[in-house]
């Protein structure tokens, strides 16, 4: 939990209070290697910082998984339209690692907006951060062909090549398992 706290910490500082209220609010989360952290057809409550391990975010589409998202030490992981509008959502969350993650939940982070203002400026900067995300990631799917989809990933991501199978990575780039290994070969 330290390691969260630090990097809010060097977002903006942290008051003495609202480092005890997130140290007091936020949860432990511990999930296996294939455990859901939530499932298609849920409302996603909680949002997730992980601390170890890795996760991924999918969907189905003509009964094939397609993942959309892998999220890694450091990072944050919500289901972005379940979790701000509390809606049922189409994505399923799960480990792909064993993972250690904080969790607060969507009501218990409208009570830190409230009674801590400066935590806003903390959520402006990471919603900045993984919209940013997001848009790269829709400019690569449109724009890129497969293998300039593959060296982006390399070039910035070069932990999830290491540490995520193969048949997740070929569907979050939008190509079959034998395009990616042709890929990968030249």
């Amino acid at each position: 939990m330290i390691k969260f706290l630090q990097s809010l910490n060097l977002i903006y500082p942290l008051s003495p209070a609202l480092h005890e209220y997130l140290f007091e609010k936020l949860k432990l989360v511990e999930v296996s290697k294939k455990e859901f952290l939530l499932r298609e057809g849920k409302i996603s409550k909680n949002i997730y910082f992980i601390n170890k391990g890795l996760v991924r975010c999918f969907y189905i589409k003509e009964d094939k998984e397609v993942s959309s998202w892998f999220m890694k030490e450091g990072d944050l992981i919500i289901s972005v339209e379940s979790y701000f509008n509390q809606q049922p959502t189409y994505e399923n969350i799960q480990a792909i690692e064993d993972s250690e993650l904080f969790s607060i939940s969507h009501d218990e982070l409208n009570v830190i907006y409230y009674k801590f203002p400066e935590f806003n400026f903390i959520a402006r900067v990471l919603t900045e951060k993984y919209y940013t995300l997001s848009e790269q990631r829709l400019f690569s799917l449109r724009m890129q062909r497969a293998s300039e989809r593959y060296a982006h990933l390399m070039k910035n991501f070069p932990e999830i090549i290491q540490r995520v199978p193969s048949t997740y990575i070929a569907s979050y780039l939008g190509i079959t398992l034998e395009t990616l290994s042709r890929i990968k070969h030249y």
